[in-house]
């Protein structure tokens, strides 16, 4: 697994080293030894799929407060999403900025979202599936969203929205 750091720190692209024969392709999906490695302390307490039937389909932003907060590692098995991390932390240095990604069933990258950041995906094709590990159980009372759409972060997204939950899309401004 290689890690290459972003611009926002915490944030790391994790690119495969598969292996692959006749019999098709393996690549390790988590190793808690190659994070560790990496300065990333990764326990996981749930892992989620989600699956995504449409083309357009947006999630997110989602994040949680306080002893809830999570760490995400995300990747696409089918697919492909654009994926937008964004960093809520006040003390750090990029604070209110936020990275994309392509993360698709071809270059078989993750993306490593660490606490105090929100992630959200838009699908780029049909039959879109995600796997993502997280470090925290989900805890309803302590989940805090952005708009897709909120004035103040200036998302842009490649393609038009065709399918957002009401929730996801009634957050309030951001500032």
């Amino acid at each position: 697994m290689i890690f290459k750091k972003q611009k926002i720190q915490g944030v790391y692209l994790i690119e495969p080293q598969p292996f692959k024969d006749k019999r098709g392709l393996f690549r390790r999906h988590f190793c808690t030894k190659e994070f560790k490695k990496n300065g990333i302390i990764h326990k996981i307490e749930q892992a989620n799929i989600s699956e995504n039937l449409k083309k357009g389909t947006l999630r997110g932003f989602h994040y949680q407060k306080g002893f809830s907060a999570e760490a995400k590692t995300l990747s696409c098995i089918n697919g492909a999403i654009y994926d937008v991390v964004v960093d809520l932390r006040k003390n750090s240095k990029t604070f209110g900025k936020w990275i994309s990604f392509i993360l698709d069933n071809k270059n078989k990258t993750a993306v490593h979202i660490p606490k105090g950041c929100a992630n959200a995906f838009l699908t780029l094709t049909n039959n879109t599936l995600i796997h993502y590990y997280c470090s925290n159980k989900y805890n309803p009372s302590k989940e805090k969203g952005i708009r897709y759409n909120d004035p103040y972060f200036k998302f842009r997204w490649p393609i038009k929205i065709r399918q957002i939950s009401d929730k996801d899309n009634s957050h309030l401004d951001f500032k």
